[in-house]
């Protein structure tokens, strides 16, 4: 059974997503154990400095990271994968034994800080989601590579 553990900013507003999690996490429960951590995002404005909102939030997510898990940044610029290839990362990754803590970054990215504290960074995809969108489509891509290493037919 994989550890995981998904690191957020903001919360959800709209029920719809709650739903979706739910359902998700529900699904995921006999094959993975995960804890979905939310910190709060940082406003900002027309005229605010994003580098310095997204620094502060780093602040926040390293204060989240636990010393020898495995970090995953979830990056416009990261690693693009097809589900079966996502499924053996996970597994590799996963049968290491260490818990696994995917970063979700808010509205305006991650600062480049976090670099330093990750193991890997990944793309869901070259178009651009709203990062509850995102954190949505993580939860499925967990569940989907789950089923497939379950031998499902869930892929096809």
């Amino acid at each position: 059974m994989f550890k995981i553990k998904i690191i957020v900013l903001g919360k959800f507003k709209e029920s719809a997503y709650k739903e979706l999690e739910a359902e998700y996490l529900k699904r995921l429960s006999p094959f993975a154990k995960i804890k979905v951590i939310e910190l709060p995002e940082i406003g900002y404005g027309k005229n605010q400095e994003i580098e310095k909102i997204k620094e502060q939030e780093a602040e926040k997510i390293i204060k989240q990271l636990p010393e020898n898990g495995i970090v995953i940044l979830l990056e416009e610029k990261g690693t693009l994968r097809n589900s079966p290839d996502f499924a053996t990362f996970l597994e590799r990754t996963g049968g290491l034994g260490k818990e696994l803590i995917f970063v979700i970054g808010s509205g305006v990215g991650l600062h480049s800080s976090l670099k330093s504290y990750s193991n890997y960074s990944i793309s869901l995809s070259p178009l651009t989601f709203p990062h509850n969108m995102a954190r949505i489509l993580l939860e499925e891509q967990i569940y989907r590579a789950c089923t497939i290493l379950a031998g499902k037919e869930y892929h096809k």
